[in-house]
């Protein structure tokens, strides 16, 4: 784990830094599907992505899901940030995609290293930027993509983050996180099946043309 912590940010985060983060970090191992925060939750550690990826979703009132960004190695989670921070209720979730390894770093190391470390400041202000545009990219998906292509740019986000066309995930599954009903999911998917796009098995789809 030590290693792969160096080798996703041994190149951005001074020596020092790291050693820091090895002496009161917690290694963390978690399987696909783990439900790391839950909404409501007071959060007292940051997580940093050592690999895999996890995927951050928002609950409207009667309960369902909206997929807003995954995130992969070598980053963190802005809204994680600012709850630890100002110590407020979590209002995301936060699932592993993937199976997936953490360093979870202590709440009151954050505020001390931002005074103490520039490229542990940098890192936070890149990680509230980077975070900002994904919720901006969800907004505009949203709001100007029709449903199908939403469709169509959530199954190539998923096989570029793990690395692989096949795409185990249920039509539920889907609907659940891009806001819709199942029934217009498998309608769609079989519109990008007709235009070559995708093939649907069984158990899971292929993407193709990416």
């Amino acid at each position: 784990m030590i290693e792969e912590l160096k080798a996703n940010y041994g190149h951005r985060f001074e020596d020092a830094l790291i050693d820091e983060i090895i002496q009161v970090g917690t290694f963390k191992e978690v399987s696909e599907g783990f439900k790391m925060i839950e909404i409501g939750e007071y959060i007292n550690v940051m997580p940093l992505l050592v690999s895999g990826v996890i995927k951050i979703l928002r609950e409207d009132n009667d309960g369902d899901e909206l997929l807003l960004y995954f995130l992969e190695q070598g980053k963190t989670c802005a809204m994680t940030m600012g709850c630890c921070i100002g110590q407020t209720k979590s209002e995301i979730r936060a699932i592993a995609e993937t199976d997936t390894k953490l360093i979870m770093i202590p709440v009151q190391k954050m505020e001390e290293w931002s005074g103490k470390y520039k490229s542990w400041r940098h890192f936070v202000f890149e990680s509230y930027h980077n975070r900002l545009n994904e919720m901006l990219d969800t907004i505009d998906n949203i709001a100007f993509l029709k449903m199908d292509e939403r469709l169509l740019k959530y199954l190539q986000e998923k096989s570029r983050i793990s690395n692989d066309n096949k795409i185990n995930s249920t039509h539920q599954d889907i609907a659940y996180e891009l806001h819709t009903s199942r029934v217009v999911i498998s309608r769609l998917l079989k519109k990008l099946e007709n235009l070559g796009k995708i093939q649907l098995h069984r158990n899971y789809i292929i993407i193709k043309n990416i």
